[in-house]
């Protein structure tokens, strides 16, 4: 578990750490919101979180970074933050890709933990050697799209999701070494 280094003073401090089988219980419960649902299809029972946080572990095992738990100065669950291939079976969206992403409770909503989170991660991310990453957005969804500009990321298209109701955006973000 570490703390990011690059995130600037002004961005509150955040830990990231491999999920383990009680955050499964605590994405469940940090996550129960439709508002924070909204544009992931609503609320979401224990049982997917347990097989989710299982998923990471072996990303992390495997390629060296995953959706990591996201937590607060005082080590409370705030979210996740993170990397994963965008599932092959999955007949939409950038397969072979590898989708940083982030998601929060709404108690951390508006205080710089999604900024700060996803800075840690494309840390991570470069440092196991990733070239490129993606992030696929609701295009209602105006604070994750906020996130990925102020990261420098391009929107590289706008979409129809699946649904045929709404569209998506996938931006890119090449990545320095570094």
């Amino acid at each position: 578990m570490t703390a990011s280094p690059t995130s600037p003073a002004s961005l509150p401090t955040v830990r990231l750490r491999v999920p383990t089988d009680e955050d499964a219980r605590a994405w469940h419960e940090v996550f129960d919101d439709p508002d924070v649902m909204e544009f992931l299809g609503g609320p979401a029972e224990l049982s997917l979180y347990e097989e989710f946080t299982a998923r990471q572990r072996m990303h992390d095992a495997q390629l060296g970074f995953c959706l990591w738990t996201l937590l607060d100065a005082d080590g409370a669950v705030i979210g996740f933050t993170g990397a994963q291939p965008w599932p092959q079976e999955k007949a939409w969206g950038p397969v072979g890709e590898i989708e940083i992403g982030w998601r929060l409770g709404r108690s951390a909503w508006g205080k710089g933990y999604a900024y700060a989170a996803a800075l840690a991660t494309l840390e991570r991310v470069r440092a196991a050697g990733l070239g490129q990453v993606v992030a696929m957005i609701n295009d209602e969804n105006r604070r994750s799209i906020a996130v990925a500009e102020r990261l420098g990321m391009t929107l590289a298209e706008r979409f129809l999701l699946p649904n045929g109701r709404s569209y998506g955006r996938r931006y890119e973000l090449v990545l320095a070494a570094g």
